[in-house]
């Protein structure tokens, strides 16, 4: 069941990058509403519906940061996919670390994929679209439930 609005959670704590995928997501051609976090706390929170997020939209897809504060991408990572009613929602490992330890440990613990940032704007702006491309007009998401 697809909804008007596609939700996008962005966990970024790099206010450049935050920008950046801001101005790529702007440009595409589906109705997105995105949703911006700077760490990994606020990430569960958000998820979770908890304080300030009460009211938060599930998402349908989360783009994830490794490298952030509080807690990490890869402990966000496995708390959310350990969690029966946020498990379904794919995540997006967005990331400068080219390690082969990360990219590894991201999918043991169940990212639907793994992106390294590329340098330079139009090269960033091209990979969000193309991963904004990807999960919203190809892929069959899961129903947001509640």
């Amino acid at each position: 069941m697809r909804h008007d609005t596609i939700e996008v959670l962005l966990a970024d704590d790099d206010l450049g990058d935050v920008d950046l995928t801001i101005e790529a997501i702007t440009e595409t051609k589906e109705p997105l509403h995105l949703n911006v976090v700077h760490d990994g706390v606020e990430v569960m929170a958000y998820l979770r519906r908890e304080g300030a997020h009460r009211h938060a939209e599930r998402p349908d897809l989360v783009l994830l940061d490794l490298n952030m504060p509080k807690k990490d991408g890869r402990e966000v990572l496995r708390e959310l996919k350990a969690d029966p009613l946020l498990c379904c929602i794919p995540v997006v490992v967005l990331t400068t670390s080219d390690s082969e330890t990360d990219i590894e440990t991201a999918y043991r613990l169940g990212a639907s994929c793994y992106i390294t940032k590329p340098v330079g704007l139009e090269r960033f702006t091209h990979v969000v679209r193309c991963i904004m491309d990807f999960w919203f007009t190809i892929v069959q998401l899961p129903c947001r439930g509640t």
